[in-house]
């Protein structure tokens, strides 16, 4: 249930080293103005309806299915969010799980570690964020890295994310970081718009000076002129705890590209054990033919990607059969997640898909 794609011995010994063992879950949050530009993501049907998926996410995430949330989940196009999947396993595993405010536009309703950031600017602006505030996430991340290590001594933490417009962001990064990502990332579409995010990531990176001029490469840089909060604070949480625990790096090519910032930060003398990282997704993901998830992850030579084997094809609801047709995919950890229940109780296919459709019974009860 749990395929390996890369660096298949190290992997294989991450989930003998982890199986049977109950992680904690860390969503970190982030907001980019780059997810508000038209058809950038499915992950909300109108601009105004992305604005509002995180923190809409994170509610389901923590309190579950609630006749009168908050805010609620926003209508996609087609399909359901991916929080329920998330939702449904850590409800049935007791899985801790911690929230974290990286940069919203509007603070969630619940519970959730603010962190003191900012919403990021478009990609194509070349000044996403101020330098000042990505050090100062990283540090947060790193701060929290360490907290959540003592909470899983002998265990692992996954650590998801929800950033509409992400993988767009995620491939400035790369490519940032002098990463070859041209078409290799994924988006929620079924058909990933990789001309649409080139050219906002092309029209970012000539806003700035550095892209051109910069030796040696500073990574902070890359994220400030066209990152995402969210990849500050995952790169020092997952160094930090990668000292102590195992640590999933839940998600797709959003994930990758963190792990390639936290590779370039590591060669320049940042402290972690990479060795004690792997990044877990859906199989959507890893085997998505309108991207390459696994041809990036050769490129960054060192990462273990896993994949749940989850699938939806005998599902009774059309909005999880649309993740079989490429719609949606992955987000808020759902296929860390998805790992989590094979590795800590054995969890069949057909466990994990009846304990989904159980919550999403719940939902079209409500709604």
């Amino acid at each position: 249930m749990i395929p390996i794609y890369t660096q298949i011995q190290q992997g294989n010994r991450w989930l003998h080293q982890y199986q049977g063992k109950r992680p904690a879950f860390a969503c970190v949050l982030g907001f980019t103005e780059t997810g508000l530009l038209p058809q950038i993501s499915a992950a909300g049907a109108t601009a105004e309806d992305r604005r509002y998926t995180a923190i809409a996410d994170a509610e389901c995430l923590v309190n579950g299915i609630q006749p009168h949330p908050k805010y609620p989940l926003p209508p996609l196009t087609v399909g359901a969010s991916p929080t329920l999947i998330s939702r449904a396993i850590v409800e049935a595993l007791d899985i801790p799980v911690y929230v974290f405010n990286a940069g919203l536009p509007t603070p969630p309703a619940i519970s959730h570690i603010d962190l003191a950031g900012i919403p990021a600017q478009c990609v194509s602006t070349g000044k996403a964020l101020p330098q000042e505030t990505v050090e100062y996430l990283f540090a947060q991340g790193w701060h929290w890295g360490e907290v959540l290590a003592q909470t899983v001594s002998d265990s692992y933490l996954i650590i998801g994310e929800c950033v509409v417009g992400g993988t767009t962001t995620a491939l400035a990064l790369l490519t940032g970081l002098r990463i070859a990502a041209t078409n290799k990332v994924n988006s929620s579409h079924p058909q990933c718009n990789h001309q649409q995010k080139w050219e906002i990531v092309q029209a970012g990176l000539t806003q700035t000076d550095w892209y051109f001029q910069q030796t040696p490469l500073n990574p902070f840089g890359v994220v400030a002129a066209v990152g995402d909060p969210m990849q500050a604070v995952v790169a020092g949480m997952a160094l930090s705890a990668s000292r102590q625990v195992g640590v999933l790096l839940a998600g797709g090519t959003q994930m990758l590209a963190v792990y390639g910032l936290m590779q370039r930060l590591v060669r320049q003398g940042s402290r972690g054990s990479l060795e004690q990282v792997v990044v877990g997704t859906t199989r959507w993901v890893a085997e998505d033919i309108t991207g390459d998830t696994v041809g990036l992850a050769k490129t960054l030579k060192e990462v273990p990607l896993l994949a749940t084997g989850l699938s939806f094809a005998t599902s009774h609801y059309p909005q999880l059969k649309a993740y079989e047709a490429g719609y949606v995919k992955e987000g808020v950890g759902a296929g860390g997640c998805a790992i989590a229940s094979h590795l800590y109780l054995g969890w069949s296919q057909a466990q994990l898909l009846n304990t989904i459709e159980q919550l999403l019974q719940q939902y079209a009860q409500i709604h």
